[in-house]
C-alpha cells in the first residue's frame, strides 16, 4: 500500500438516507452497501449545504456554504475564481475525475472577462467545477439547454437504440402492453419496466465508465479521486426489468405525516404545500406508482455497487482506494405532504454517508456508527488531507473527518447549516416575493431544528420531542421556545458575520501581515521616549532631504 489512497467519491442524486437497509428500511435490501457500512463508518447525522442538485453539489466540490460560493441554485454559475478540490489536488499532484453527474454550468462571463478560452485546459477546469471530465452526464438531454447530446446517447445509438432522444425513448420511458411507448416523466408511467435491459441502462453504463477510468488510472501514476455520480434515482422515476417489479405497495412505509401540517398558517409553507409536485405526492396513489420504481432504482444501483466493489477486489484496487457513497439531497415521497426536495425536514436535507478507509489506521472504527453532526462540504478536507495535501482553513469551511474514521479526538461541531434560494418557485410566484427575499436558512444543533425565513416568521422544529418533525413550533410563545429561537437566530448570525470569503489570506499573507510600527510606518507616536518603549528600538531621524539651489 502506497502512501497516499486514492478515493472513489460515490453520489447518487436524491438517494435518501432511510432507503438504505443499513438505516433502517425493512423492505428495501441493500447488501452491498450495508457490507461497506460494516467495512468503515457510518453516519446517521450527515447534512448536505442545500436540499437542492446544483448548490448541493457546489459546496461538495468547494468545501464550502452556499452563501460563501455564490451558486445558490441549478443553473448559478460557480464564479470562475472560486477554488475547488480539483484545484487543491492538482497542488499535490493529484487527479479529480468526474465520472457521471456534476449539475455545473460555466462561468463563461467571467471566463470572457479574463480572457479565458473555454476550450483549453484551464478552460474545461473551470467548465467543469475543477474536475477532469472523464465522462459527464447531467441526465438531462437533448431538450436540454444544459447538456444536449451525450456519450451515453451515442452508446445507445452503436446498440441499435437509435431515435431523436435515445435517452428519454429508452433509458426513461416503458412499453404499454400494446407496445406504445410512454414516457416517464408522466408519473403515472413509473411503473412500467425501461425501455432498456438493464445491462444498458444509465447506472450500469455509468458503473462500467468508473471501471474503465481506474484501470486507465493505473498507468498514470497519480493518485486519483474519482467522482462517480449516478443520475438515479433522480426523476423520472423508471427502472429496467427485473427491478420494475420487484416491489409493490405491500413494500410501502407508512408515510411521515400529519393532518395538521396540512393546516398550517405560515405562508411559505403554504405555498408550498399547494406546488404542483407537492398536491401530486400527497396522494396516495401517486406514492403507490413512484415508490416501487424509486426503490428499485436503489436496488440496481446497490446491486451495480456490487459488482464495482468485487471488481476493485479482484484487481487489488480495495486495497488502496477510500470509498465514500453518498447523496446530494433527498427525496419527500409524500411525506409531510410533500414531494421532490427543496426544504428541510430530514428526510430532505439528511443523506446518507458511509465512508471506508482502508488504511490501518482505521481498522479500529470498522462498523463504527457515528452521530456526530457532518456536513457534506467536510469531505473535501477529509479527502485532501488523506492525499497528503496542507491544511486551507481560509478557504475549505469544511472540518476534517480523519479524526472520526481513525477513532481519534479532534473532530467536534455545535450545528450544520443548509441553504435554499427559491427565488426560482411556484412559491415565490405565488407568494409575490422578490429574488432578494426568496431566502431560508436552516441552523440545527442536534435537537432543534430553526428555519429562518426571509420576511415570514421562522419554522422551528424540536425533534427530541418530535422526531417526525410534524409541529411547527416557530410561532410558540412558550418562553422555552421564544428562547431557542433567539439563540438559534444568534448562532445563525454569528456564522453569518464570519470570514467567508477572504481566501487569499494563506499563512504566506498572514505572515506579512504587522503592526504598523513593525512595517516602519510610525502612527500615533508622541515623541522618542514613547517609540523606543513600545518597539525597543532606538528612534533614528529621517534623513534630511536635500534642497535645490
Amino acid at each position: 500500500m502506497t502512501d497516499r489512497p486514492n478515493v472513489l467519491w460515490i453520489m447518487a442524486d436524491q438517494l435518501r438516507f432511510d432507503y438504505l437497509s443499513c438505516y433502517g428500511h425493512p423492505h428495501l435490501h441493500t447488501p452491498h452497501i450495508d457490507a461497506l457500512a460494516q467495512r468503515g463508518v457510518r453516519f446517521t447525522n450527515a447534512y448536505v449545504q442545500s436540499p437542492v442538485c446544483g448548490p448541493s453539489r457546489m459546496s461538495a466540490y468547494t468545501g464550502r456554504y452556499v452563501r460563501s460560493h455564490g451558486s445558490t441554485w441549478n443553473g448559478m454559475p460557480l464564479r470562475v475564481g472560486e477554488p475547488t478540490l480539483g484545484d487543491h489536488l492538482r497542488d499535490i499532484g493529484a487527479r479529480a475525475v468526474l465520472v457521471g453527474k456534476t449539475h455545473m454550468v460555466a462561468d463563461a462571463e467571467g471566463m470572457a472577462w479574463l480572457g479565458i478560452d473555454p476550450k483549453s485546459e484551464i478552460g474545461v477546469r473551470r467548465s467543469e467545477c475543477g474536475f477532469e471530465p472523464f465522462e459527464r452526464d447531467d441526465g438531462l438531454h437533448p431538450d436540454s439547454a444544459r447538456q444536449n447530446w451525450s456519450a451515453y446517447d451515442d452508446y445507445l445509438v452503436a446498440l441499435g437504440y437509435s431515435s431523436d432522444n435515445p435517452w428519454e425513448d429508452f433509458a426513461n420511458s416503458g412499453l404499454d402492453p400494446d407496445g406504445e411507448l410512454l414516457s416517464a416523466w408522466l408519473l403515472k408511467n413509473s411503473r412500467l419496466a425501461a425501455n432498456i435491459p438493464e445491462e444498458h441502462s444509465e447506472t450500469a453504463y455509468m458503473t462500467n465508465r468508473a471501471m474503465d477510468f481506474m484501470q486507465e488510472a493505473q498507468a498514470d501514476g497519480r493518485p486519483w479521486v474519482c467522482h462517480l455520480s449516478y443520475i438515479k434515482p433522480h426523476w423520472p422515476y423508471i427502472v429496467p426489468a427485473p427491478y420494475h417489479d420487484m416491489y409493490d405497495e405491500r413494500h410501502i412505509v407508512d408515510p411521515i405525516r400529519a393532518e395538521g401540517e396540512k393546516q398550517t398558517d405560515h405562508p411559505l409553507m403554504r405555498a408550498y404545500l399547494d406546488a404542483r409536485v407537492c398536491r401530486s405526492f400527497a396522494r396516495d396513489h401517486v406514492r403507490e406508482h413512484v415508490i416501487p420504481a424509486y426503490m428499485g432504482l436503489i436496488k440496481q444501483l446497490d446491486d451495480n455497487l456490487g459488482r464495482l466493489f468485487k471488481w476493485m477486489d479482484d484487481t487489488g484496487l480495495s486495497q488502496n482506494t477510500i470509498i465514500a457513497v453518498t447523496s446530494d439531497h433527498g427525496d419527500y415521497m409524500g411525506d409531510h405532504w410533500m414531494g421532490d426536495k427543496d426544504f428541510y425536514h430530514e428526510v430532505a436535507v439528511k443523506v446518507p454517508l458511509i465512508l471506508h478507509d482502508p488504511r490501518p489506521e482505521a481498522d479500529a472504527t470498522r462498523g463504527l456508527v457515528s452521530d456526530a453532526l457532518v456536513e457534506m462540504i467536510d469531505l473535501a478536507p477529509t479527502f485532501l488531507s488523506a492525499l497528503g495535501a496542507p491544511p486551507k482553513p481560509h478557504i475549505l469551511e469544511g472540518r476534517d473527518l480523519t479524526p472520526i474514521l481513525h477513532g481519534t479526538d479532534g473532530f467536534s461541531r455545535r450545528y450544520v447549516i443548509s441553504e435554499h434560494d427559491y427565488h426560482w418557485s411556484e412559491m415565490a410566484k405565488a407568494l409575490d416575493v422578490p429574488q432578494e427575499d426568496a431566502h431560508t436558512t436552516m441552523i440545527f444543533d442536534g435537537r432543534w431544528k430553526y428555519i429562518r425565513c426571509e420576511t415570514f416568521r421562522p419554522v422551528l422544529f424540536d425533534l427530541e420531542t418530535d422526531p417526525k418533525e410534524l409541529t411547527d413550533l416557530g410561532a410558540s410563545d412558550l418562553p422555552e421556545h421564544q428562547e431557542v429561537r433567539r439563540r438559534m437566530e444568534a448562532a445563525l448570525l454569528d456564522w453569518a458575520t464570519r470570514h467567508h470569503t477572504r481566501i487569499t489570506a494563506t499563512p504566506q499573507v498572514l505572515a506579512r501581515q504587522k503592526i504598523a510600527a513593525e512595517s516602519g510606518i510610525l502612527i500615533g507616536f508622541w515623541d522618542e521616549t514613547e517609540y523606543e518603549a513600545v518597539t525597543g528600538k532606538a528612534f533614528t531621524s529621517l534623513t534630511p532631504v536635500g534642497r535645490p539651489d
